[in-house]
């Protein structure tokens, strides 16, 4: 895709950084945006809905609407093979489709026909999926920054009209709750940070399979070294990988199960002698009202010499998921108030 503005690189690159701070640059489908998706598609009559985030580096179909084959005899591609639509991917190239086209104008696009305009009929998706129309609108957090497109397509040449084109800047707009409602999740969970910042043994928390990572307590940098946030922890805390803490969580992270590593030993940053600590990895849900496991709650624990106090890692790992799974329901406006196993309290 063509750039069609010189800040294209940056602005690409704050949207990226946005999508990370909302935990939404990553491929897995959330129950919010299938159903926007859904209704997208019924109210334009539209075969194919998405609603889709664009990072520098992928598209992110984090909602979707793809009916089966056998209920839309008119999906099919250009030779008349229907398609089966179920094993689409959610993701795609950054230049792929019509969307980055919306994102980089900052405007809705609507294609009754794409063999009428040169310039997109040669676009890969056509030649894919056989799509011949397009309707896509910017989709922007309440902070007016476009984060993606909500877009619905056809195989077939249709009138979008001025309608459906406002109905589905209508639509985009419902979102704006959700996005405003993850800003609020991330201040209930600094206030859950700050409480166990200082806390005597390392915490992080990462998100997605690739362990992004979100959070990490002082003496987790002190122990294991201090790394930018939001950087891939498995190649940022190499060390930590080394002696098989990322390999657990990602059991925990794929199983949905709080997996421990009881004993794993190494020379953490603050110490000349090595040191044995015991690594509890919590999977939890990051997103407000998530049904899928979307981070890992690592805590750690120095047992060298105390092989019992594995089980007070356990404690309180278990607190902070309890607390951080009652964020968004009203419950973080009492986080200051916490106390940890044994009377600890952060100051």
């Amino acid at each position: 895709m063509d750039s069609l503005s010189p800040d294209h690189d940056r602005l690409a690159e704050e949207r990226t950084h946005r999508l990370q701070v909302l935990g939404l640059n990553s491929v897995g489908a959330e129950a919010t945006f299938d159903r926007v998706a859904k209704i997208a598609a019924s109210l334009t009559q539209a075969p194919l809905a998405m609603v889709n985030f664009i990072s520098n580096d992928r598209q992110m179909f984090r909602g979707m609407y793809l009916p089966p084959a056998s209920e839309d005899a008119d999906t099919r591609n250009n030779d008349g093979i229907v398609f089966d639509l179920s094993e689409v991917a959610r993701e795609a190239p950054p230049d792929y489709g019509f969307c980055p086209h919306v994102v980089a104008q900052g405007s809705q696009l609507a294609l009754d026909d794409v063999f009428d305009y040169p310039r997109f009929k040669g676009n890969a998706l056509v030649n894919d999926m056989g799509v011949r129309s397009y309707l896509g609108t910017p989709l922007r957090d309440h902070n007016g920054m476009i984060l993606g497109t909500l877009c619905v397509a056809d195989m077939k040449p249709r009138q979008w009209g001025r309608e459906r084109k406002e109905t589905m800047q209508q639509l985009t707009e419902t979102l704006l709750s959700d996005f405003k409602l993850r800003d609020s999740l991330l201040t209930q969970q600094q206030q859950l940070f700050a409480i166990f910042d200082r806390a005597p043994f390392p915490i992080m928390l990462t998100e997605g399979p690739e362990h992004l990572l979100r959070y990490a307590n002082a003496t987790q940098g002190d122990a294991f070294g201090l790394v930018p946030r939001l950087s891939r922890g498995r190649y940022a805390l190499s060390g930590l990988d080394s002696v098989g803490v990322f390999k657990t969580m990602d059991q925990a992270f794929h199983t949905g199960q709080t997996i421990t590593l009881p004993e794993a030993q190494l020379i953490p940053y603050n110490s000349s002698s090595p040191k044995t600590y015991s690594f509890t990895c919590t999977p939890v849900k990051l997103s407000p009202g998530a049904s899928v496991i979307s981070g890992v709650l690592t805590v750690a624990m120095d047992v060298t010499g105390q092989p019992n106090r594995g089980q007070e890692s356990r404690q309180i790992a278990a607190q902070f998921q309890d607390r951080f799974e009652q964020m968004g329901s009203g419950a973080g406006a009492s986080l200051h108030t916490g106390q940890l196993p044994g009377g600890h309290y952060p100051r």
